[in-house]
């Protein structure tokens, strides 16, 4: 992982303009500070999701396809703490529904807390987390003839450029089986009066910055994260929200297991995540060449946030 990490850092840095993969802001703190995010009352994601899968769950289970006498395999892709998910799990355990489900992140204290609050509140529910990335540990699932449901929620796919996403799910494809599903939760397009306050605030930039706090402690740098800000674009049009740190003054920073010294013009940005926002229409054009199709689209009451059903064909 920290040769990944470094390399990602060194290419990223290197680059015109400069770039650090989002999917590195989730160490210990991370964590922490992301979880905070999704409790702010501007951050609508969360509880719009938790809407759906709390409230629409038999409709869930019916668009998947799910019967009480077949076994399943609930693979959770970035599956984090886990929160939202426990909804469904809660739901088919009582039901007497017969799986295992199999979360898969990067982050192990993520892992450890999501195994924990699971073994408290659901003790008899079968659980077998797997830290790491996520089509080598579903390569490893390949050899099995058990039918899975795949979990991929909070619009993670929207941190993709789209061009990615389109690779990505034609990849998840490519490891399932005709008859397998997955749950995707994706944020709809709308106003930026509702996007934006969502990614901005203390809690965001704080979460932001911890990025450059990782790479000092973990690649040994020197980035005063004193001297970067975060800006936050949307255009509806686009559909897409851009975060970035931007260097407050010119400034040279060294990053010793790089080996490397990094230079910044005052005004220069690190672009750190993309936010893709969605309608049908996007969804079609990324999946159109993935084996999968859709089955259903379940949204929470305002019509901001929507699960989708998909099937492998």
């Amino acid at each position: 992982m920290i040769a990944r990490f470094k390399e990602e850092v060194d290419r990223g840095l290197s680059c015109t303009p400069k770039r650090l993969p989002s999917k590195y802001f989730y160490d210990e703190r991370g964590d922490a500070l992301f979880i905070a995010i999704t409790r702010m009352p501007e951050y609508y994601l969360t509880r719009a999701e938790f809407e759906i899968l709390s409230q629409k769950t038999q409709c869930i289970t019916q668009a998947l396809g799910l019967q009480k006498g077949k076994y399943f395999e609930l693979v959770e892709l970035g599956a984090g703490h886990g929160s939202k998910t426990k909804a469904l799990i809660r739901a088919w355990h009582r039901a007497a529904y017969r799986f295992t489900y199999l979360p898969i992140d990067i982050s192990p204290c993520a892992l450890d807390g999501l195994i924990a609050g699971l073994s408290r509140e659901l003790p008899g529910v079968s659980i077998r987390a797997q830290c790491g990335d996520y089509f080598e540990i579903l390569d490893s699932l390949r050899g099995d003839r058990h039918p899975k449901v795949v979990l991929f929620l909070g619009s993670n796919m929207g941190n993709m450029p789209d061009e990615q996403a389109a690779e990505f799910v034609h990849e998840l494809g490519a490891r399932l089986k005709p008859g397998d599903s997955l749950l995707l939760g994706l944020d709809l397009i709308k106003d930026a009066a509702i996007v934006l306050p969502a990614y901005r605030g203390g809690i965001t930039r704080d979460f932001n910055l911890n990025l450059l706090l990782r790479i000092n402690r973990e690649l040994v740098g020197d980035f005063d994260v004193k001297a970067f800000e975060h800006r936050v674009e949307y255009d509806v049009r686009e559909g897409i929200v851009k975060s970035y740190l931007e260097s407050t003054r010119p400034q040279e920073v060294r990053i010793s297991k790089i080996g490397k010294r990094f230079f910044f013009e005052k005004g220069e940005r690190i672009h750190t995540e993309i936010s893709r926002k969605y309608d049908d229409r996007i969804l079609a054009r990324i999946i159109a060449d993935s084996g999968f199709r859709i089955v259903d689209k379940l949204m929470d009451g305002q019509g901001w946030f929507a699960d989708y059903v998909l099937k492998r064909c």
